[in-house]
């Protein structure tokens, strides 16, 4: 079963709670989404690093319940 864009919320908001999410369902399915999460918790981090945190908090979820999500990180101004 596809995770709706409330439950993609919910996660990042539990790993990460200032951050700020804008989602697209690009493919209207409810299993391709594109995030841009931004937060204060990124400052000093690498991309690399900002993509691990919210990778982690899908756990095993990510590239199965959840099948794809491309990220877009920032710090805020």
């Amino acid at each position: 079963m596809p995770m709706t864009g409330e439950e993609i919320e919910t996660i990042i908001k539990t790993a990460i709670p200032d951050a700020i999410i804008e989602l697209v369902d690009t493919a209207g399915d409810n299993n391709h989404w594109s995030a841009t999460v931004t937060s204060s918790e990124f400052a000093g981090k690498s991309r690399v690093q900002q993509h691990q945190m919210i990778n982690k908090a899908f756990g095993e979820k990510l590239g199965t319940t959840l099948h794809a999500l491309a990220l877009s990180t920032r710090v805020p101004e």
